[in-house]
């Protein structure tokens, strides 16, 4: 395997696909987030609902994952997790989040900050009941993030609880369930040639949407 990453600065792609411009923007960042969602699925995008979900815990360190985004609307962004996992704990320490869409197919980041809270318990249950079997079960299997020996622990679990469930609804673990971002900031990056990309942000204040172009 090569180890000397000197080569990385000879990685270059031009952007050229697309631009954005302020006055073809939607006026509300939902719709304008549903206008590009829509085209990335048309674009066959892979999985354009993974997005990188970051959080800092209460000491200032900084974590990143891939997540997938469920549904969003004028509520704003909701994911499920397990509330227990590393990334659930750092929520509880600071609710304050950022998410990040990456469509390279369409030459696209969608930049997204805000805070989260947790959805309801009824809105949780009736996602986790839309599952796959197998994705409910895995909920019960796995306390994710937790140390364990080794996968020989989670296959045995999910075993024993097929067994358990198998003619029975499974029920959802308290400690699973979604989240909600409530977005205040909204950023819309169109790669561009030369690297002068275009950026396009929605900022909220008080009850109203700005936008405005900030330089790349």
């Amino acid at each position: 395997m090569e180890k000397d990453l000197s080569y990385l600065h000879d990685i270059r792609k031009e952007y050229i696909k697309a631009s954005l411009h302020e006055e073809n923007v939607a006026k509300n960042p939902i719709d304008q987030f549903s206008n590009w969602f829509t085209e990335a699925m048309h674009s066959k995008v892979i999985e354009p609902n993974a997005m990188t979900l970051a959080t800092t815990s209460a000491s200032g360190q900084a974590n990143a994952r891939i997540v997938l985004l469920k549904y969003a609307d004028e509520r704003g962004f909701v994911f499920f997790t397990n509330y227990t996992s590393k990334k659930g704990h750092e929520i509880a320490e600071n609710n304050k989040i950022a998410l990040l869409f990456f469509w390279p197919e369409l030459e696209r980041q969608v930049r997204i900050l805000g805070t989260v809270e947790k959805t309801s318990y009824e809105e949780s249950e009736e996602y986790f009941h839309s599952r796959p079997v197998g994705s409910q079960l895995g909920a019960l299997t796995s306390h994710q993030s937790a140390k364990i020996e080794s996968r020989i622990v989670i296959e045995e679990n999910l075993d024993r609880l097929t067994a358990k469930f198998q003619n029975t609804e499974i029920p959802m673990p308290d400690y699973w369930g979604g989240y909600r971002l409530t977005p205040h900031y909204l950023e819309f990056w169109q790669g561009g040639a030369n690297r002068l990309h275009d950026r396009i942000v929605y900022e909220k204040k008080d009850s109203s949407w700005d936008i405005y172009r900030v330089s790349p």
